[in-house]
């Protein structure tokens, strides 16, 4: 019978506990055993959740209080020396001061740095590698947690970050020296870290290999092959599933096929087109895990498309050796769709987060074992296809003027009407080199007071107008002080850059508990883009020209740009990416005109996370660049010479 199971579990809680107690623990207020005790409830709850949901296969190790890649640097040691570590167990103090830095009794010790995990929103710790260096044991937390499930009754399989994607997710120290060096230092530790689980009681362990569908060097296969070699050499007995995600294995795929690993999963949302080669050269008697469940956004599945996939891979190698599993780990999406109470019923009837996306895979699992039209699958199906069907044919999701208006971009929509030696010419007389400011100034304590006053009612819309008018003026006082050329009015009326403008668009929608981690215990409540976007009535005008009255210096207008509101977004999944990427151009470019009009000469669109929208593959850059650059010449194409348009990005 296929098995069901998954990668990993968002580690949150329901009522947000472990920010509370990570953030009350770093205040002072909350003891280590505090923390420790919130962190065992949890795990527990969601190990319960996830063998109520009927997985047959649940993951261990997944849950963090801060980064599983800095959870693998405690694991091995790589602690760098200027947070002054003893050698022995990395205690939670070091453990934090690595992803925050510390600053106490007279030392200020800067945190390691933070990139983008993949292409997704969440952000990791960047471990540190030199020349030469060592790793040791120096963390049993993966063990830890095993015994403790096995002491509740949860049968539970330990996921890693595998050796070769830790390394190359690092960053050297120094220049002329190549991670994978450290390779043959690191193997060891991870051997032992795997013999131990084994003699725990683990029959399987999940390792992380997410760069292995990346790797094109022949040295970097190469790692990989001497890698699982010694690990089999090493700890025989332990059979280890290597996973993979966000990319196909493509060429990959001969490597992976020689690895000695007793299973494989497999990202088919992200490339449903390696099955196929994959099957055609898959060893018989090793697992295949089918991640067929997009555990990056919140649609409910196609099942029955995702099925059809299932079913050619079971009629191919047998149901005996098939698992089937989301993409990647759930902790992309938030936990669990049943608590938002203020989503309308058709919406939420189109959604699914991790708790359903579990009942999904257990769906599949049963149907493909038990055929289409068990009692225990078919009335799922059923309301399965029920449910897209009524989202494709909704008419919230389809409006017919946007998408005649998006059909009818040209070239010309996209293009200023002068060069611009011309256009300066008419703009505003600045400096050589004039001076500004990115735009948005503090959210203070006493703006977030006057925001959840509001909120509650305990401001009047007029009084809390009063307060942001007070906190402009105050504002623009200061940059005039200051010299500065170009005043910014520091927007302090907007909640976030993106959920600001979500909010008055068509189109989106917002969750009321929908928290995903982005970092450590920042989590963010990204908008969803459910249908066609358009601009019902001017979003900034308001304000801006507020400001601008207030000063004769100019004051820039300040917009998000098309790809940034897409990429911190959870977006449609019917059409693409860059069709929506069109309409938010367009609806931005409604709100420039209007600020044009308005008499604001200077806008600003920002668009921080254009880079973070590229692919994985540098071969599919050009493709995306294409359109989300198209996307920002759209929304800013329209104005008129006399118009600069600035933008930021980072």
């Amino acid at each position: 019978m296929p098995i069901a199971h998954n990668l990993g579990f968002p580690p949150l809680g329901a009522a947000r506990e472990l920010k509370r107690a990570t953030e009350g623990y770093w205040s002072g207020k909350v003891s280590r055993a505090g923390l420790l005790k919130t962190g065992a409830q949890l795990r527990a709850a969601h190990w319960r959740l996830q063998l109520d949901a009927g997985l047959e296969v649940i993951p261990s190790n997944d849950f963090s209080y801060y980064d599983r890649v800095l959870d693998t640097c405690a694991m091995v040691g790589a602690v760098p020396a200027r947070y002054e570590w003893s050698g022995g167990p990395v205690d939670l103090d070091t453990y934090f001061a690595m992803a925050r830095g510390a600053q106490a009794a007279g030392r200020d010790v800067t945190a390691m740095e933070m990139t983008k995990w993949f292409d997704t929103n969440y952000h990791y710790i960047v471990p540190e590698f030199e020349p030469g260096q060592t790793f040791r044991l120096s963390s049993t937390k993966a063990l830890d947690e095993l015994q403790e499930a096995k002491a509740l009754g949860f049968d539970t399989k330990p996921v890693l970050i595998g050796p070769v994607t830790f390394l190359l997710l690092g960053k050297a120290r120094k220049g002329g020296f190549n991670r994978l060096d450290l390779l043959d230092a690191l193997l060891p530790v991870y051997a032992e870290v795997l013999s131990r689980l084994g003699a725990a009681g683990a029959r399987w362990v999940q390792v992380d290999e997410p760069c292995l569908a990346l790797t094109r060097s022949p040295e970097g296969r190469d790692a990989y092959v001497r890698a699982y070699q010694l690990i089999a050499e090493r700890v025989p007995g332990v059979r280890i599933l290597l996973t993979t995600y966000f990319a196909g294995l493509d060429d990959t795929l001969p490597t992976v096929r020689e690895l000695p690993v007793a299973g494989l999963h497999v990202d088919l949302v992200r490339a449903p087109g390696q099955l196929e080669p994959l099957l055609n050269v898959f060893p018989k008697g090793r697992v295949l895990s089918l991640g067929v469940i997009d555990g990056r956004n919140i649609w409910k599945a196609d099942l029955a498309a995702a099925l059809a996939l299932l079913e050619r891979a079971r009629d191919r190698i047998g149901g005996e050796d098939l698992w089937v599993a989301p993409s990647c780990s759930l902790l992309h999406v938030p936990l669990d769709l049943d608590a938002e109470s203020r989503l309308d019923a058709e919406l939420k009837g189109w959604l699914a987060f991790a708790k359903q996306k579990l009942e999904e895979v257990v769906t599949l699992a049963r149907a493909l074992g038990e055929g289409r039209q068990a009692v225990s699958v078919a009335a799922r199906l059923e309301a399965n296809a029920r449910a897209l069907a009524a989202r494709r044919a909704s008419r919230r999701i389809h409006d017919p003027a946007v998408k005649r208006r998006a059909a009818g971009v040209t070239e010309q929509d996209m293009r200023r009407g002068a060069t611009h030696e011309a256009r300066r010419k008419k703009q505003i007389a600045l400096p050589l080199f004039p001076t500004t400011t990115i735009g948005s100034f503090p959210q203070t304590a006493e703006v977030r007071a006057a925001r959840r006053k509001l909120h509650d009612g305990k401001l009047t819309p007029q009084e809390y107008d009063a307060f942001i008018a007070d906190q402009i003026t105050r504002t623009l006082r200061i940059q005039a002080e200051l010299g500065l050329d170009v005043l910014v009015h520091g927007e302090f009326e907007r909640n976030d850059m993106v959920e600001y403008f979500g909010e008055q668009l068509e189109g989106f929608a917002f969750t009321e508990h929908g928290w995903v981690q982005s970092y450590g215990t920042r989590y963010v409540k990204p908008p969803i883009i459910y249908g066609d976007v358009s601009r019902p009535r001017p979003m900034t005008v308001r304000w801006s020209t507020f400001a601008q009255s207030k000063t004769a210096k100019p004051v820039k207008g300040m917009l998000t740009g098309p790809v940034t509101v897409l990429q911190w977004s959870f977006v449609r999944d019917d059409q693409p990416r860059s069709e929506t990427a069109k309409q938010l151009a367009l609806a931005i470019r409604d709100e420039v005109l209007d600020l044009e009009k308005a008499g604001i000469r200077v806008i600003q669109i920002d668009e921080p996370a254009l880079r973070e929208g590229l692919p994985l593959r540098r071969a599919e850059w050009a493709d995306y660049l294409e359109w989300a650059v198209n996307a920002f010449r759209l929304a800013t194409g329209g104005v008129q010479d006399a118009t600069q348009i600035h933008t930021h990005m980072c």
